[in-house]
């Protein structure tokens, strides 16, 4: 018996480029939904769940479309936030990032991703796939929580939009990363939202 969970990050959205935080998927971000939901469309989810925003809950409806027997649910746990502020390990080359960011929201991220490891990473006695279309920085905390790295070290995990990431756990076994980042449903052309200078 394995409890499977799928992470996804949502679409590329339409408006990105212009500073918007959220909104409707960009046409890119439609066809990196359509393949992602092509990829799991062979899979049995017992749940699917969004983050409440625009760009997630467009790239759940795709999913729904191709697995019908699905009802993505939106769930505030998932929403986009930033997990931690800067600690005394993180490298002083990431300050600039947290400038944009006040320690209210900062806080509220924390105690949100705290929430969430303790209602998803909880070990279920059945065979379990569910399915989480959430953010990058959501994603890479659930990963950090996984493999028990720094707490700074989320930083440096990024997905791709539409990349699928899997956890599991088996009986008596920890929680296991068993990929990360798998971009092989995304044509090269689809293959957005990481460091510009990442080989994808």
């Amino acid at each position: 018996m394995t409890h499977y969970i799928y992470l996804v990050r949502h679409g590329e959205h339409r408006d990105a480029e212009f500073g918007l935080e959220d909104g409707p998927l960009s046409a890119r971000g439609q066809r990196q939904a359509a393949a992602v939901a092509d990829r799991l469309s062979g899979l049995r989810f017992d749940a699917v769940w969004h983050s409440p925003l625009e760009r997630a809950s467009e790239t759940a409806r795709y999913v729904a479309e191709r697995l019908p027997a699905v009802d993505p649910q939106p769930h505030a746990l998932l929403f986009d936030c930033v997990p931690t502020g800067m600690t005394e390990e993180t490298p002083s080359t990431f300050e600039p990032f947290f400038g944009s960011y006040t320690e209210a929201e900062i806080d509220a991220g924390r105690a949100q991703m705290a929430d969430a490891v303790n209602e998803f990473l909880v070990r279920k006695n059945e065979d379990v796939h569910e399915l989480l279309i959430t953010h990058n920085f959501v994603i890479s905390w659930f990963v950090r929580e996984v493999l028990e790295m720094p707490e700074w070290r989320w930083m440096t995990l990024n997905q791709a939009h539409c990349g699928l990431t899997v956890i599991g756990q088996k009986p008596g076994r920890p929680w296991t990363l068993l990929t990360h980042n798998d971009l092989g449903h995304l044509p090269y052309e689809l293959r957005t939202g990481l460091p510009e200078d990442a080989l994808v």
